[in-house]
């Protein structure tokens, strides 16, 4: 059993301790399952750990259990109650450091290979006086499955010989499987952000994001839109494939011919695939946002660009320049979602858009074709200081329009029956999705695509007011007008960048591709039944 914390006071013979709830990669070498201090005042040794797996975890997929020493606390934050000497144990950040401890900060203590459902470390490890820090990772088989789960509790632990009263800062979690689709380094990037994923029709899996090279700022600089693609429901990507990269185009450096924030939509009728994002050409590496000006000319403004695949995302192809149909000269930068875009119940093709007008004030919206992607149109705003949104058909004809809302605090959402001619604020907007102003993600699913049988919306972001942490999917099955706190699922507590993509694997399961706290992007598998219980 898990003891609150509340039961023992936590003085120097008390092991505190913190149980992560943060995905578990499947290509790491080291998870962080439980952080552990220990305040050595008196103590001379740490003797036992005990862990205990449920039994039914498949331990068969468990590479390696391992006890990490981190050392001890800085002086200067006496008083304070921290976990772990630095941020991050297992970086998400550093170029090529990604997936294994950072052995500057860790020492490993012990490993259990191929552990049985009760582990027990014998460190007998000597103590610093005042505050140590210990850390238990976890190894799974490389082909262990994304819906596989662990759950494992810590039991007890001894000091100097003798049973120690432990403190437990969080409830004992469900931990969840994922992939690093990218992680820092990869391809000789500095990050990838901005996720986009879609199921094909012939059940692939495709993502999008952006490949940021020099570093993780956004456009204008050296940035191509990549593509990851896998065939086995997101257990394995392929190789990644770039379809909009424009290079040293018209004289100019690779930094300023950046092209970024994709979406990208699934045409349900033919089974061609569109991913569309925003080329910037010169602006000599100043932000896009505030350097694209009116006009529609691409020395002046961002361009809005089409790539298309008719081979299920294997190739892709010359971009198509679209701005001049569908941007008003006066604005001053056009671009998509981020994310995905739809096909409605009618074929008309629909994807999410922002703009900036001749005032600067930020405005989304959509666009749509009905003409399978040779002609594009766009009517007016659903509502000002917006921007990044996500689009979903509620019944035929009938849009819901998720945005980012820069007065912070909630998400705005409208809805539109003549494809944003006219708006309606929806009764949920502004009060049932809290947001720390940032991209989120919305599908609707209807009844006889699911294994529940009811029409559902599933929503993802950070659920938060403050910050970028706290990643949780939530459904809605009265049309987004509540999300309760029963169909939930919390997916990362850690804080990243934030920005997230759902899709439907199949009937029973959703995807997510995100930018986690142990990935820059990373894919998990949910069972909707976890979510909508």
């Amino acid at each position: 059993m898990i003891v609150a914390a509340t039961l023992f006071a936590w003085g120097a013979d008390t092991v505190q301790v913190k149980q992560t709830r943060i995905p578990i990669l499947i290509d790491r070498v080291d998870n962080v399952l439980f952080y552990l201090r220990v305040d050595a005042q008196e103590t001379k040794a740490l003797n036992e750990i005990v862990l205990r797996f449920a039994d039914q975890v498949n331990l068969n997929e468990v590479e390696a259990v391992k006890l990490y020493y981190s050392g001890t606390e800085a002086p200067q934050r006496a008083g304070q109650l921290h976990y772990s000497p630095v941020q991050q144990y297992v970086s998400s950040h550093a170029q090529g450091k990604t997936r294994c401890a950072n052995p500057s900060y860790s020492l490993k203590v012990e490993e259990v290979i191929a552990p049985v459902s009760e582990v027990i470390f014998s460190p007998d490890y000597k103590l610093f006086p005042g505050i140590n820090y210990f850390w238990v990772s976890l190894q799974m088989i490389p082909n262990a499955s994304l819906l596989s789960t662990i759950d494992v509790e810590l039991t007890s632990v001894k000091l100097d010989g003798q049973e120690a009263p432990l403190a437990f800062a969080t409830e004992r979690a469900t931990h969840r499987m994922g992939i690093g689709v990218r992680h820092a380094g990869d391809d000789g990037s500095a990050s990838y952000r901005i996720p986009g994923l879609v199921t094909s029709k012939k059940g692939s899996l495709l993502g999008v994001y952006d490949v940021r090279y020099n570093s993780s700022v956004d456009l204008q600089e050296y940035v191509d839109v990549g593509l990851s693609r896998s065939t086995d429901k997101g257990q394995t990507w392929e190789k990644m494939r770039l379809p909009l990269s424009f290079g040293e185009h018209g004289g100019m450096p690779k930094a300023q011919n950046g092209v970024g924030d994709p979406a990208i939509l699934v045409d349900d009728v033919t089974g061609a695939i569109w991913v569309i994002a925003a080329w910037t050409h010169g602006m000599g590496n100043g932000r896009a946002w505030v350097n694209s000006m009116d006009g529609n000319g691409k020395e002046t403004t961002a361009q809005l660009m089409l790539a298309k695949s008719t081979d299920d995302g294997r190739t892709w192809s010359a971009p198509i320049n679209i701005t001049g149909q569908v941007k008003d000269p006066s604005w001053n930068f056009l671009l998509q979602g981020p994310g995905m875009g739809i096909t409605m119940a009618d074929g008309t093709l629909v994807f999410p858009i922002q703009f900036i007008d001749a005032e600067r004030i930020p405005h989304a919206g959509v666009m749509y074709s009905k003409d399978r992607g040779e002609s594009w149109t766009i009517h007016e705003p659903a509502r000002s200081n917006t921007t990044e949104a996500q689009v979903a058909e509620l019944e035929p004809g009938v849009l819901m329009l998720n945005m980012r809302d820069n007065r912070g605090g909630s998400r705005a959402v409208a809805v539109t029956s003549d494809l944003g001619k006219t708006w309606t604020e929806h009764p949920s907007s502004r009060s049932v999705l809290q947001e720390p102003v940032c991209m989120a993600s919305l599908i609707a699913v209807k009844a006889e695509d699911n294994v529940l049988g009811r029409d559902i919306l599933l929503f993802s972001n950070p659920n938060s007011t403050t910050s970028r942490h706290l990643i949780t999917i939530k459904a809605s099955l009265d049309g987004g007008l509540t999300f309760p706190n029963e169909y939930q699922v919390l997916l990362d507590e850690d804080s990243g960048w934030g920005y997230s993509c759902l899709t439907m694997i199949d009937r029973e399961t959703v995807g997510i591709l995100y930018e986690s706290s142990v990935a820059h992007m990373t894919f998990q598998a949910v069972k909707l039944t976890d979510i909508v219980k």
